[in-house]
């Protein structure tokens, strides 16, 4: 198996998600969008995760590279490949999806309990303790798993 990130900050890389693929051997690829790389054809990797950032998913003219970002999101989702993403990587595909993303009552900042949904694959573990540091939020996409 094949996985592809896509970094936006040099500060955000796959964190425990590499060893997790290591420990499985699978092969990982990485797109530096903040430094210019190119996005990979489709037929490179076969599972995408979308990293986070301090941008927002409308911050256009401070990153021109989003659109194109986005454009390339939606056909790996069309694609049928799974796709993961990580705060600003799940606003997103949120976006791409025509779901709403929008500023949360309040900024989340620090550490917090996640727990897996129902409908998530198996190898994610039941929970976990992660960190945030965002102030949007988005309504779940039509077909979506939270």
């Amino acid at each position: 198996m094949k996985l592809h990130y896509l970094q936006h900050v040099t500060f955000e890389g796959l964190g425990q998600i590499e060893a997790w693929a290591q420990s499985r051997e699978i092969e990982i690829s990485c797109t530096r969008l903040f430094a210019g790389d190119a996005l990979p054809p489709l037929d490179h990797f076969d599972a995408l995760v979308i990293m986070g950032g301090p941008m927002g998913i409308y911050d256009h003219d401070e990153h021109p590279w989003l659109t194109e970002e986005k454009a390339f999101i939606k056909r790996v989702i069309d694609a049928g490949k799974p796709v993961l993403g990580i705060c600003l990587g799940a606003q997103l595909i949120a976006d791409v999806l025509g779901a709403k993303v929008y500023p949360g009552p309040q900024k989340e900042i620090g550490w917090f309990p996640l727990q897996r949904s129902t409908g998530a694959p198996e190898w994610f573990p039941e929970t976990l303790t992660a960190f945030h540091w965002h102030g949007d939020t988005f309504d779940i996409p039509d077909g979506a798993v939270r």
